[in-house]
């Protein structure tokens, strides 16, 4: 098309647009008549043959092809000054959004809706100051600058649906991890309220601080209720167990105080609490009446100090212990039993022994 774009500016010929076609140079506005001729002396001085394809156009053949390029413009085939700007803005915009990108990016998934609120507000600040500095064009910086926002909203959507799938994915995890946590404490071999309520507070405190992002909410609804179920089952199941495991306990110490220690005080210990145990639910109505009893009470705050604390869980080394001390038990009462049966049929010799008849021994 040509090497030169000369720009050069014309007044407003008539105020009556619709008529410029029929009015004569006297009509129009002297400064644009002036202006005009300018323009004609300025396009004189400068114009030169136009060559394409090497060939030179004659006059009609130049018509002609200033025709086909007016078709091209208007059918938008050959770039235009907005176009080119549209196109060099798009170029910055593009630019801007990967700023914006590459900011959100640093955000580690899942976080909190005001967390990831705030790195937006900063990635766009910092987007927009970009486009401010570099953009090109009034009118079509316009619309370019909506089309950032317009994109950035896109990008930000898309990073709002990944944080609520992190953070669903976590709170799921830390859920189920506190569900089989609670289930375990459920089957404790020997049941404790403290050890329960020390899983069950590590389990909530992780859950709060572990779990993050838009999903937590719903979550926390979830977790509590779990945890409340957990608990009142555990404080239900909890009596009944230790009933069972005291009257097993002085069962085991009855034979362990007359066939192991042989030690009376210890059966007698253990029998008067075994007939507690029994007598006590035929006397009154249900076991239940026991629970309240103070006498229950102590024996239940001796069982917690016994079977739990910060430095011992007894639960953990139950059968361990109870291994090692019927292996001591049973060699204690073997090996004690051998050595006075021992002592008590070897002969004692004594050197001076003399045969009843008086004679020396011999071999």
């Amino acid at each position: 098309m040509g090497d030169n774009s000369t720009a050069f500016s014309l007044p407003q010929p008539h105020l009556q647009r619709t008529k410029l076609c029929d009015l004569k140079d006297q009509e129009l506005e002297p400064l644009y008549v002036q202006r005009r001729d300018e323009l004609k002396q300025l396009v004189a001085s400068m114009v030169k043959p136009k060559i394409v394809q090497g060939r030179t156009l004659n006059g009609k053949e130049f018509v002609a092809f200033l025709g086909q390029i007016l078709e091209a413009l208007n059918k938008g085939e050959i770039p235009s000054t907005g176009s080119l700007v549209e196109v060099f803005n798009k170029g910055i915009l593009e630019r801007c959004l990967k700023v914006y990108t590459e900011r959100m990016e640093i955000v580690a998934l899942p976080v909190s809706v005001d967390k990831l609120q705030l790195a937006h507000g900063l990635a766009e600040d910092e987007a927009r100051k970009r486009f401010d500095k570099q953009h090109f064009g009034k009118h079509y910086a316009a619309q370019s600058f909506l089309n950032l926002d317009e994109e950035i909203k896109k990008v930000f959507r898309s990073y709002g649906l990944a944080n609520e799938y992190q953070s669903s994915k976590l709170c799921e995890a830390k859920f189920s991890e506190c569900e089989e946590k609670m289930d375990h404490l459920q089957a404790l071999k020997l049941p404790s309220m403290a050890k329960f309520n020390a899983g069950f507070l590590r389990c909530n405190q992780s859950f709060e601080m572990e779990c993050v992002g838009p999903a937590k909410g719903s979550y926390e609804h979830r977790m509590s209720k779990m945890l409340a179920r957990s608990r009142a089952l555990f404080i239900r199941e909890y009596n009944n167990k230790l009933f069972n495991w005291l009257v097993i306990f002085s069962l085991t110490m009855v034979v362990i105080g007359r066939f192991i220690v042989k030690l009376l005080l210890l059966e007698v210990a253990a029998w008067v609490m075994f007939i507690f145990l029994e007598t006590y639910t035929r006397l009154f109505w249900s076991s239940e009446s026991l629970y309240y009893n103070p006498v229950w009470h102590a024996i239940v705050s001796s069982w917690e100090a016994i079977v739990y604390s910060p430095v011992l869980d007894l639960d953990r080394w139950a059968i361990p212990i109870v291994v090692m001390l019927s292996f001591l038990a049973v060699y204690w009462r073997c090996i004690g039993a051998r050595g006075r049966i021992g002592r008590s049929v070897l002969p004692m010799y004594n050197g001076s022994f003399r045969s009843s008849s008086g004679r020396p021994r011999t071999d």
